[in-house]
């Protein structure tokens, strides 16, 4: 059985998530402080924590930044800060996604499944497919036949490695840049925009290569 920790300080958001999740046959661990999230993650080990950013106690960024000092555990920011640099900000210190109050319960209930997908045993991905095209990650091949430049396969393998999750373009300038980059986002939306113009049906209107304004991008299968 799959365990949440919820961590936020507001009674009724805790009371109405953890209803719904014990439903859904979530086990439910619940924090109100960033100290006690911090210690049931430790004792507990749950598989994936919600976390509110304002608490009253430790900021959520820094109770991400902490938590990322020893786990990987998978992290859904939840908050009212609406603000892109609180998002980026959240995203960069580790947060695998991130939710924007008010919210509804199906939405973040639908994020919690994808994040438990992606802490299924890994399988190798060899294909993935955008549109009509399938792309042979280990080959280097586009079917149908589809001309990608070398940063071009780099970004798209990045992207592709974690269906689903939203990536700050922070984090793809380092791992296709480098970190003397990190400052340099036009490289992003530049290579991002021409994976479109190749790959998807209607580059205006993706479903494939997806980005989230002021936060970053997701592939979604």
């Amino acid at each position: 059985m799959t365990k949440i920790l919820l961590v936020d300080d507001e009674p009724q958001m805790i009371r109405v998530l953890r209803i719904n999740l014990l439903a859904r046959q979530y086990d439910v661990a619940t924090a109100t402080t960033g100290e006690e999230a911090l210690e049931l993650a430790r004792e507990e080990h749950p598989d994936i924590v919600v976390l509110d950013l304002g608490l009253p106690d430790v900021d959520g960024v820094e109770v991400l930044r902490r938590l990322r000092r020893w786990t990987r555990l998978p992290v859904i920011v939840l908050s009212g800060r609406a603000d892109s640099r609180d998002k980026v900000n959240a995203l960069d210190a580790g947060a695998d996604d991130y939710v924007t109050k008010p919210f509804s319960v199906d939405e973040l209930l639908a994020r919690i499944r994808v994040v438990a997908r992606r802490q299924e045993p890994a399988r190798t991905v060899r294909t993935v497919k955008i549109g009509r095209h399938t792309i042979d990650l280990v080959a280097h091949t586009v079917d149908p036949d589809v001309h990608l430049t070398r940063t071009e396969w780099q970004l798209l393998e990045v992207v592709v490695a974690e269906p689903g999750k939203l990536l700050s373009q922070r984090y793809l300038l380092e791992k296709v840049w480098g970190p003397t980059y990190r400052a340099e986002t036009q490289n992003v939306r530049q290579y991002m925009a021409q994976l479109r113009r190749k790959l998807e049906k209607d580059p205006t209107r993706p479903t494939h290569l997806l980005t989230e304004p002021g936060m970053g991008y997701r592939f979604e299968p």
